[in-house]
C-alpha cells in the first residue's frame, strides 16, 4: 500500500540579502489531481499565502520567516512539506552578493577576535548567504569541531585547552566559503588595576633630611626637634620614614 501522495521535491530554506527575488518550489505525485497552498510564519503566527496556490511560489525578500506548503487531492489526502527558513540579512555590505551570483556561499559576517577569562562562556559568530542556505562546520587550530556546526560557536565553560586560531565554512551544493581566521586566547582573570596599584605601592617611605648648616639661609632652630615631629606625622599617615642629620 502507498501513500496517496508522495512529496517528490521538498522546498529548501536560503539565505538572502532583503528586496532578493527567488522562488521556492514543490512537487508531488498522487493518484488525482493535486492542489497546492503555501503557508507563512513569522513570529509564531502562521497564516495562509493569498492566491499561493502554485507549485512554485515566488517570494522578494523582506523578513526572516518560514514557510511550507499543503498538497492535498481530491479524496481529501492531504500532506505538508518541509518548513523552510528564509533569512534575510538587512545590512550587507555594497557589492554583495556577486553580481552573477548563482547562489554559492558569501560571508557576510566574519568571527572576531577574543580574550575570554578560565570558566566563562565563548561564543563566536559567522554567517553566510546562499541559496540552498549554507551548512557551518567550526574549526580549531585546523581541526574538525564535531558538535560545532552552526552560524554561532558557543562554548558554556571556557577552558585554556580552547585557545587557538578559529574559523568556519559555510558550504551548499554550489560550493564552499572560509571565514576570517581568529585567535581566541582564554586565560585566567587579569587583576583589577586597583589591585595592582595597592600591590604596588603598600609601601610608602618618606625620606627626611635634618641640615642645619646652610650656605645662604639662617642655621634651622631644631632641627632634630623639627625631623622627629615629622617622623610621628608621616608614620600615622602610613610612611616609612628615613631621616638623616649632618
Amino acid at each position: 500500500f502507498s501513500a496517496a501522495i508522495v512529496i517528490t521535491e521538498q522546498p529548501v530554506s536560503v539565505s538572502v540579502p532583503v528586496g532578493y527575488s527567488f522562488t521556492l518550489r514543490c512537487r508531488a505525485e498522487g493518484r488525482t489531481s493535486l492542489q497546492y497552498q503555501w503557508f507563512c510564519q513569522h513570529q509564531s503566527v502562521c497564516c495562509q499565502i493569498a492566491g499561493a496556490t502554485k507549485q512554485d511560489l515566488p517570494v522578494t525578500a523582506q523578513q526572516t520567516q518560514l514557510y511550507t506548503c499543503r498538497i492535498n487531492d481530491l479524496y481529501k489526502n492531504a500532506v505538508f512539506s518541509d518548513w523552510v527558513k528564509v533569512e534575510v540579512h538587512q545590512c550587507v555590505a555594497r557589492g554583495l552578493p556577486p553580481r552573477l551570483w548563482q547562489g554559492e556561499p558569501v560571508i557576510v559576517l566574519n568571527p572576531t577576535e577574543q580574550s575570554v577569562e578560565v570558566g566563562k562562556p565563548l561564543q563566536l559568530q559567522c554567517a553566510a548567504m546562499g541559496i540552498p542556505a549554507p551548512s557551518y562546520q567550526w574549526y580549531r587550530n585546523g581541526n574538525l569541531l564535531e558538535h560545532q556546526k552552526k552560524k554561532k560557536l558557543w562554548i558554556t565553560h571556557a577552558k585554556v585547552s580552547d585557545s587557538g586560531t578559529y574559523l568556519c565554512c559555510a558550504s551548499n551544493s554550489h560550493g564552499e566559503h572560509w571565514t576570517n581566521a581568529v585567535d581566541i586566547h582564554i586565560g585566567e582573570q587579569s587583576q583589577p588595576t586597583s589591585a595592582l596599584l595597592q600591590i604596588t605601592f603598600w609601601r610608602k617611605i618618606a625620606l627626611l633630611v635634618g641640615n642645619n648648616r646652610y650656605q645662604h639661609h639662617p642655621n634651622l632652630m631644631a632641627p632634630v626637634t623639627d625631623v622627629f615631629e615629622l617622623t610621628l606625622l608621616l608614620e600615622q599617615l602610613g610612611f616609612q620614614v628615613v631621616s638623616l642629620l649632618d
